[in-house]
């Protein structure tokens, strides 16, 4: 795994920023370290630990400096981000100053969707301290899930799991509402 900072202002591991942790996270984590931090994801838990090595090795982690912007609403996602280190700022990009802004912490996944399928990214995520991603590139995904069908076959069923209370839940706000409405 490869640790880079993509700040113009950084010297990768002879950063002179004070706020900058990346020269002594990229000597601490190691294989077995990222597949422990990928195992305490719900998405990858599925996935057993062979798969996780093959992820593991093949992501890049990322230093992020507080205020950068991770990605932002409209690009287009061809990876998914977990958050290894700190937080981030996700907001809708908008004129009104009143946007709602949800502050997500270490050991979330961004860009789930971005995973399995072409997407835009419909937030700008922006680090509110030091932070470390590791960024896992769809084509890795992909070629994982193709080499462990086992694993593909409990994804596959977590998510039409999920499909089917997401349309549950539907239902059931639409009768709340038709009973509200009378």
């Amino acid at each position: 795994m490869q640790v880079s900072c993509k700040q113009a202002s950084c010297k990768q591991a002879s950063c002179k920023q004070a706020s900058c942790k990346q020269a002594s996270w990229s000597n601490i984590m190691t294989i077995e370290d990222d597949i422990a931090v990928l195992e305490r994801v719900p998405i990858f838990a599925l996935l057993g630990p062979q798969a996780l090595r093959i992820i593991a090795i093949g992501t890049e982690s990322r230093y992020v400096h507080k205020g950068e912007i991770l990605f932002s609403v409209g690009e287009i996602a061809d990876a998914g981000y977990l958050i290894q280190e700190g937080s981030f700022a996700l907001e809708l990009d908008s004129m009104e100053s009143d946007t709602e802004r949800v502050t997500v912490p270490r050991g979330t996944l961004l860009g789930e969707s971005a995973l399995l399928t072409e997407t835009l990214r419909p937030v700008t995520a922006t680090a509110l301290e030091p932070s470390m991603v590791m960024r896992i590139p769809r084509s890795l995904f992909l070629k994982m899930l193709d080499g462990f069908p086992d694993a593909a076959q409990r994804l596959r069923d977590h998510f039409a799991r999920r499909a089917e209370q997401t349309a549950r839940d539907i239902v059931a706000v639409r009768e709340a509402l038709e009973q509200g409405g009378q």
